[in-house]
């Protein structure tokens, strides 16, 4: 199995991950009486809750190119340095993004969300040429 393969059955977790603090940081802000329910009339979220929304939902941006170029990488047969190390990069920065989300360092977040994209970049390189 290549390498690009087992990150991307390791990055169930990942996502598991991500879907685990945005639950926990929701019913922490509204309750679970209230997650529980049809949340109707919700009131505005706390910022611990929108982080954790946002860093959900900028994951699900990605998370679809990297399973692409992994698959693509494996059904070509095309693994190699830039493959591996993309992937390798990719999986590593995401699982950084996440409390760097929390964390109010300017620019710290932007930074790990660029080296992911230098990841998938490498990925989409070593696979198409």
């Amino acid at each position: 199995m290549t390498i690009e393969l087992s990150l991307l059955i390791w990055s169930a977790i990942l996502a598991f991950a991500y879907l685990g603090v945005q639950s926990i940081v929701y019913r922490m802000d509204y309750g679970i009486k209230h997650a529980n329910s049809q949340r109707d009339n919700e009131r505005p979220p706390n910022k611990w809750t929108v982080r954790a929304q946002r860093a959900l939902g900028n994951f699900l941006e990605t998370y679809p190119v990297f399973i692409v170029l992994a698959v693509a990488t494996e059904l070509s047969g095309r693994s190699d340095g830039l493959t591996q190390w993309g992937a390798i990069i990719w999986f590593a920065a995401r699982w950084a993004y996440l409390p760097a989300y929390f964390i109010d360092i300017k620019q710290l977040r932007s930074s790990i969300w660029s080296i992911s994209l230098m990841g998938l970049l490498l990925m989409f390189f070593g696979v198409a040429f």
